[in-house]
């Protein structure tokens, strides 16, 4: 739940502006994305919630106009991924949108009123801050769907990648940069790609530029602003070619270019860590069941509040919760299982619900709590102690492998829709410009 909410946040921050409400009268376009655009005000403010990110790091970004490209490049994605899920059937709902600000503003530990308020001092509107949480959201369900129907991971796979974390424990922590090639490349692209990735990595051993920098400049990877971080895999994670060169890397060394399916490639280890010693991981897990009245613009707090009171006295005055959920509760994912929850963490639907969870009895019911995303009223089902290193095991190798699958299924995708689309890049002055991506070499 957090990292979603945490995607979702940055995304949106990132991609804010997509459906602009109040166009100014110097705005102009950025780039024409097949039957949509880009607008130099959300270009503009995107490259701002970059450059607040990198705060007393800006040595550590690209000029400006390299760093423009970058990140219209991901703005273009965002546009394409978003009118392709709409193409495709993949809809998100008004009250789904409300529900991922209403987490955003709590992650941010302020209501949602005032996550507005901070919008407008931005100068974001807020009709322009849901359009793109919208976007981010068809994003995701266009991954989803794209992974559900193009990844299979077989039973034989998850037992090999078993075996193999019970007999290496070590954990990688790796970044990449990536030269990607076209589909259907011709010579003369891979000896281009070739003489880019080289003159990366020449810059590298000079010393000239370190590895995020050069990342973030150079790279094709969709996670070029982040450094190329990948974060901490295990070798069933790595791609078997690249495996065994990570097993002879030290921290701090960064690969020879590497041809894979995406493109020419260089894989920086990081850091390592053993984690073959670990003993159970004993947590605690809650089952429950909630009932939740929204608070949106047309419904009040008070209101709200008024509504999870009924509830609670209809189920203390006999009547059945599953049924009391199943008609009164704005929670889509579980209001058709009557506000069922499952087994989670503490933690994992906010410090404020899990508090009140963890001080219920089995069986009792909470008077009605509140939390940013409105009023709910909790059953305690039950509690116990989860070996998550050890039951869930199997899981999270599946989970894994299917991370890996589709990471490398996903960034081909959107070359390939990326390659499909037309898109004309315009200069500040409105005319067409030839996007035309410099090499590391100088060529």
């Amino acid at each position: 739940m957090k990292k979603l909410l945490a995607c979702l946040l940055a995304g949106a921050l990132f991609a804010a502006s997509v459906h602009a409400q109040q166009l100014q009268a110097i705005d102009s376009i950025a780039a024409v994305v097949d039957e949509d655009v880009v607008l130099r005000s959300e270009l503009d403010r995107a490259v701002n919630n970059i450059l607040a990110q990198y705060a007393g790091r800006n040595d550590q970004l690209p000029p400006r106009a390299i760093l423009e490209r970058q990140v219209l490049e991901r703005l273009v994605l965002v546009k394409l991924q978003a009118a392709r899920a709409a193409s495709t059937g993949v809809r998100v709902t008004d009250q789904e949108v409300d529900q991922s600000i209403a987490g955003i503003a709590q992650q941010n530990r302020v209501g949602v009123d005032q996550l507005r308020e901070q919008l407008a001092r931005d100068g974001t509107s807020f009709e322009d801050f849901r359009g793109s949480i919208r976007d981010e959201l068809l994003s995701q369900r266009l991954r989803q769907r794209f992974a559900q129907t193009r990844i299979a991971i077989s039973d034989a796979e998850v037992d090999a990648a078993v075996a193999a974390q019970a007999n290496a424990g070590a954990q990688y922590h790796l970044a990449h940069i990536l030269v990607a090639l076209p589909e259907g490349v011709t010579a003369d692209q891979i000896a281009l790609g070739q003489k880019k990735i080289d003159g990366i990595k020449a810059l590298l051993d000079k010393g000239e530029m370190d590895f995020n920098a050069a990342a973030v400049r150079y790279s094709d990877s969709p996670n070029a602003l982040e450094g190329g971080d990948l974060g901490w895999r295990s070798l069933d994670e790595i791609p078997a070619a690249f495996a065994q060169i990570m097993r002879n890397l030290k921290p701090g060394e960064v690969t020879a270019p590497l041809r894979g399916p995406s493109g020419f490639q260089l894989l920086k280890l990081v850091e390592v860590r053993d984690a073959s010693q670990a003993g159970p991981s004993l947590v605690t897990q809650y089952h429950a069941r909630h009932i939740l009245v929204r608070v949106t613009p047309t419904m009040t707090d008070a209101q709200a509040k008024a509504k999870a009171d009924t509830a609670r006295a209809r189920i203390a005055g006999g009547a059945d919760f599953a049924e009391v959920a199943k008609q009164e509760s704005e929670d889509l994912n579980s209001q058709s299982r009557g506000g069922e929850l499952g087994w989670f963490g503490l933690d994992d639907f906010g410090a404020d619900f899990g508090t009140v969870v963890a001080n219920l009895r089995d069986g009792e019911v909470s008077q009605p709590i509140r939390t940013p995303v409105g009023w709910h009223v909790i059953e305690r089902l039950g509690s116990r102690q989860q070996d998550v290193g050890s039951d869930n095991r199997r899981a999270q190798v599946r989970e894994q492998i299917g991370r890996r699958k589709l990471e490398e299924e996903w960034n081909r995708y959107l070359l390939e829709l990326r390659g499909e689309a037309y898109v004309e890049v315009r200069g500040a002055d409105g005319a067409p410009v030839t996007d035309a991506a410099s090499d590391a070499s100088g060529g």
